[in-house]
């Protein structure tokens, strides 16, 4: 698994949300992007994952609410 599958678990959706699965799928791809340019500033790219990730578990509490 890639750096943003593991950070918001991509797997993790017992009860199989379809919308969970997308907000968790363009997540990772978000951090996967940050990992994958964080030659440019480290800090940066581990602020924006950060908020990437906070974000989706937010949207997931709104998609499973």
């Amino acid at each position: 698994m890639t750096i943003g599958e593991t950070r918001v678990r991509l797997t993790f959706n017992p009860e199989s949300h379809s919308a969970v699965d997308i907000i968790k799928r363009r997540t990772a791809d978000l951090i996967d992007f940050c990992e994958a340019n964080k030659d440019k500033d480290p800090r940066l790219a581990e602020l924006a994952m950060t908020a990437y990730e906070e974000a989706a578990m937010w949207a997931v509490k709104l998609a499973t609410a």
